[in-house]
């Protein structure tokens, strides 16, 4: 690989999908752009993904659920517990005062990529990035985030790929598609989906989940080993809006726009007779839907100032009976 052109200055903002890491040994992962002022205090959003456990073989990160991290925080650390008026949610906060390590994606992966020593789980990410290179795309673009971002990945440890450019991100499915029919990559098989699928808190059926997922092009198995594919691109407003919920919703409406469909959140523009939109912040159902389909939607009811309607997907982190399930596509 050339890794000449992987010299680069990367921007120190927070950015979803970067950790964040206090000195009390726990790690959260950044869920949105920047930061919220809160208390008079700048806080990035974010919620605890890692505790770091002392042992006499070394430090070790423990990955933590949703449900455990908040009641460690309740527990332990109540001032990281955190609402959020921006997005309307209960979710985690850290001062940027008190951050002793922004951990980035994009650094992260130069220095896997120049590094000299590799572990497997870091040789199978060198090799999948070989392939994106040797397709004409720029490594720079890329970063690295999970186990991996923090050097706690384990020999099963998938692969976490985030991209910072819409276009680029769309050519890296195209990609993974072509190179699958190659067999320069693997499509996951049965067992490798049935795992995908019992990571989820997913409101669909398991065929329903699978046919959903393999059109989206953003997963596939590296030397047998699972990589995901994600975009983070820039906010689509610039201003605060504030939404209030309105409570629990299922429509069915037909899908106009789907340019932010990969974006975190993801936002699907609909045809209804008063929502407009679907914004969608759980992993599961991002990418869900095209242009041109028809969906049902389960989610939260949400009014802003202007009187405009939306539905939120993902309104909490596992998001339970709330989905995007695609029940008719165009002739």
């Amino acid at each position: 690989m050339n890794v000449a052109m992987l010299k680069s200055t990367i921007p120190h903002n927070y950015e979803p999908k970067d950790f964040i890491e206090k000195s009390e040994g726990l790690v959260f992962a950044v869920v949105q752009h920047g930061t919220e002022r809160s208390e008079e205090k700048d806080k990035v959003l974010c919620f605890l993904r890692y505790l770091k456990q002392v042992s006499t073989n070394g430090d070790i990160w423990q990955k933590v659920n949703t449900d455990a991290a908040n009641a460690y925080l309740a527990a332990n650390h109540p001032e990281y517990l955190h609402y959020s008026s921006f997005l309307a949610a209960h979710l985690h906060a850290v001062d940027i005062n008190q951050i002793v390590q922004h951990h980035q994606p994009r650094q992260r992966l130069q220095a896997i990529l120049t590094s000299r020593q590799r572990d497997e789980v870091e040789q199978d990410l060198y090799d999948l990035c070989s392939l994106f290179q040797q397709q004409g795309m720029d490594l720079l673009q890329i970063g690295v985030t999970g186990s991996l971002l923090i050097g706690a990945q384990r020999d099963s440890s998938d692969i976490d790929l985030v991209f910072y450019d819409r276009t680029l991100f769309h050519k890296a499915r195209s990609i993974t598609a072509e190179l699958i029919l190659k067999d320069q990559l693997a499509d996951l098989d049965d067992n490798d989906w049935q795992e995908s699928f019992a990571r989820r808190s997913c409101a669909l059926s398991f065929a329903e989940y699978v046919r959903h997922e393999r059109r989206k092009f953003n997963k596939g198995m590296i030397n047998g080993r699972k990589f995901d594919l994600s975009l983070v691109n820039e906010p689509q407003q610039s201003k605060p809006i504030t939404y209030h919920k309105q409570g629990t919703i299922v429509i069915q409406a037909k899908v106009i726009g789907d340019q932010y469909g990969f974006d975190y959140p993801a936002v699907f523009e609909i045809e209804h007779d008063a929502i407009s939109r679907i914004v969608c912040f759980t992993a599961t159902y991002i990418g869900q839907a095209f242009v041109g389909e028809m969906v049902e939607v389960s989610g939260l009811l949400e009014q802003s100032e202007d009187d405009s309607q939306r539905i939120v997907v993902g309104s909490s982190r596992e998001a339970p009976g709330e989905y995007i399930k695609v029940i008719q596509c165009p002739n």
